[in-house]
């Protein structure tokens, strides 16, 4: 058995009282928590383990670093920010105490889509060549809220791009390989009460695989597809029935590759204790720094695209960084 963890939840709006309760319910972890309105240093100052990062996204680095430097290790929700202002000294500062850091993208908590990246990865399908993902949701079911948090601006993590499309990003991202270049557009059409785009389109070249996502956050679905063509068959995860499936025979029977009931909270205990088990060197995180950072990038290059009507390459973000 191996000892409980001290973990200390810093900021708990919605996706912070999730986490909060998820970890509780690992049975692995004593939670505490931090309010925005409450003094962060002070809560440093007691004895913790780890910083579960839960504010807003522009705020994400300067609170990680301020734990890093306490001793904590970290769980940054996603994106891991709105730039990459920061970014180097974090890093430098991991890599000189020692500490450990993983980002929460919870799509990679989910069994059906490693189930179906395991598939991919086996080569019975052969080479992946196009990936296409389709995601729609009502927004105002689901986040009443929105137009009074940081959704409404993009300097706060606001908008589709970093909002919801960065899951699908990510997601894409780990099934066929990070993004090389992507063209990208996006208009506000039909939330009311912010200007922040809520439907986005993107073509993206990730390595030999063609790309493109679609996603709006006001259609009455609810609804998220990942497809992978591959040269001898293809494979879709669908989020909501919590399956993946395959087909490799025209006009054949589509055939599940794995399918599990998920409960409301299923995946961030997973995600809860998949970073445990990082913690306690018995795996590897879920969405390690380096893979946030490359879906950062993507999100800051959609931004861009839109804005100067071009190509853009995630690598120059990366690059930046020092």
């Amino acid at each position: 058995m191996t000892e409980r963890k001290r973990v200390l939840v810093v900021g708990v709006g919605s996706i912070g009282e999730r986490h909060l309760r998820c970890f509780q319910s690992t049975g692995r972890a004593d939670v505490s928590i931090c309010e925005l309105n409450n003094d962060l240093e002070s809560a440093l100052a007691e004895p913790h383990d780890c910083a579960v990062i839960a504010t807003p996204a522009h705020v994400h680095i300067a609170n990680s670093i301020q734990a890093v430097r306490a001793g904590l290790d970290l769980f940054i929700e996603k994106p891991l920010s709105t730039s990459v202002e920061g970014i180097g000294e974090l890093q430098a500062l991991l890599q000189e105490t020692g500490r450990k850091a993983a980002v929460a993208y919870v799509y990679r908590a989910h069994p059906a889509l490693a189930a179906m990246k395991a598939a991919l990865d086996s080569g019975k399908f052969g080479k992946p060549v196009q990936l296409v993902v389709v995601s729609g949701q009502n927004f105002p079911t689901y986040r009443p809220a929105y137009r009074d948090i940081y959704y409404k601006s993009h300097a706060t993590g606001g908008g589709a791009v970093q909002d919801a499309l960065t899951h699908s990003m990510n997601a894409g991202e780990y099934l066929v390989g990070p993004v090389d270049a992507l063209v990208a557009d996006f208009s506000h059409q039909v939330l009311e009460g912010v200007d922040v785009e809520d439907t986005v389109h993107v073509i993206t070249r990730q390595g030999t695989v063609l790309g493109s996502f679609s996603l709006n956050q006001h259609q009455p679905a609810n609804e998220s597809m990942i497809t992978v063509i591959c040269e001898r068959g293809m494979l879709r995860f669908e989020y909501q029935k919590s399956w993946y499936r395959w087909v490799t025979e025209p006009e054949g029977e589509w055939q599940v590759g794995f399918q599990e009931t998920l409960e409301r909270d299923t995946l961030f205990q997973r995600q809860a204790s998949a970073f445990l088990d990082y913690l306690d060197d018995t795996s590897p995180p879920l969405c390690p720094l380096s893979a946030g950072l490359q879906t950062l990038a993507v999100n800051l290059s959609i931004l861009d695209s839109v804005k100067n009507r071009t190509w853009m390459e995630p690598a120059h973000f990366l690059s930046s960084i020092t």
